[in-house]
């Protein structure tokens, strides 16, 4: 029995390297822990609650040290910096026919109001509530 724990953990390791988070890891550790187990009775039910209890014993212990490291503000990259962003409308935008365009740092960005009915006329400030597909989703400034 101790080669299939072994397998388990192998397979929680693949999973990990595939995850962002550090949460399977310690289910490839419990399940090391039930190969050791293994060696010891042969009792399917023992080497499981070994399995089990180990694992939620290393995810609530281990669970304060990770929060240390946790950044609470992520920086915010890419699309997601471009929210509550300024820009200009260069292109009257006009959401019933989907045209409109802003300048926003120099790029050209497709752009839609927020409210879906209003025009927003050529030379407007805006500002952006957030971006959807490749489309700002904009609100006039006044």
């Amino acid at each position: 029995m101790w080669y299939i724990w072994l397998i388990l953990s192998g397979i929680a390791l693949i999973i990990e390297i595939f995850t962002t988070g550090f949460l399977v890891f310690w289910f490839s550790i419990g399940a090391l822990i039930s190969m050791i187990t293994s060696f010891f009775t042969d009792n399917i039910y023992i080497q499981s609650t070994i399995f089990l209890v180990t694992s939620t014993l290393l995810i609530f212990a281990t669970k304060p040290f990770v929060k240390k490291f946790d950044i609470p503000n992520p920086l915010k990259t890419n699309v997601y910096s471009m929210t509550g962003k300024v820009g200009i409308v260069t292109q009257e935008i006009n959401s019933l026919e989907a045209t409109g365009q802003i300048k926003v740092n120099g790029e050209l960005w497709s752009a839609i109001s927020n409210d879906n009915s209003s025009i927003i006329p050529k030379n407007t400030k805006v500002e952006i509530v957030k971006i959807k597909g490749v489309k700002a989703i904009v609100t006039p400034i006044k």
